[in-house]
């Protein structure tokens, strides 16, 4: 891609930390505003991957993700009854809606359907998906949106699930098996085995069982 095709980062400053960007957009009222920092964010998203900067790219990328899915509450709020109450226009009949409240914030159809489908994802699997070492993207994140109001039965446990696999893999990354083995006192050795019999036939079953992308 060429530099003259990226978004301009002139004025695309963020906050100092990642923490204050996270504060800044929880309190954000303002579509707008909330559309001007995902703008933001996503040129320097460009920028990031073009410098081959990954911090900076997966750091770009969680803030586009907040500051969308805040579009979407926001914008959700003019439909939702005891929400935000619609607007009337002076002198007509009809009332300021939500595509009308996006309108005004510049986003178009697709991009306000894809924040209210951000928005609609749950926030443990939201930040289970941002946080991770390979930041879901929007497409992706719209994706779980749209699926939440149908997701299965077991859609809150494997939301468990994969935050509990993610840990105990960290956990395996940054410990040798056999020196935490060495660390189990002989009384523990029955449990600990029964233990891991049981996640292990869990875990194929489990495995065998998981979809794939088309």
């Amino acid at each position: 891609m060429n530099s003259r095709d990226l978004p301009s980062i002139v004025d695309a400053t963020l906050p100092a930390s990642y923490e204050q960007a996270k504060t800044a957009l929880a309190t954000c009222n303002r579509v707008d505003e909330c559309k001007s920092w995902a703008d933001k964010a996503k040129a320097l998203a460009s920028y990031a991957k073009q410098a081959d900067d990954d911090t900076l790219h997966k750091l770009a990328t969680r803030i586009s993700a907040r500051a969308i899915r805040r579009c979407g509450e926001l914008l959700k709020e003019f439909q939702s009854p005891g929400g935000r109450p619609l607007k009337t226009s002076v002198g007509a009949d009809t009332s300021f809606s939500q595509r009308d409240a996006a309108r005004d914030a510049g986003i178009s159809k697709r991009q306000e359907v894809t924040a209210v489908r951000v928005a609609n994802v749950p926030a443990d699997a939201f930040e289970l998906a941002i946080e991770s070492d390979q930041p879901a993207t929007i497409t992706q994140l719209a994706d779980i949106g749209k699926q939440t109001q149908t997701a299965p039965p077991g859609f809150k446990a494997a939301t468990h699930a994969i935050s509990t696999v993610k840990d105990f893999a960290t956990f395996c990354k940054a410990n040798a098996p056999e020196f935490v083995a060495d660390g189990v006192y002989a009384y523990e050795t029955a449990n600990v085995r029964a233990n891991v019999d049981t996640i292990h036939t869990w875990l194929i079953t489990f495995t065998a069982h998981l979809q794939t992308e088309d």
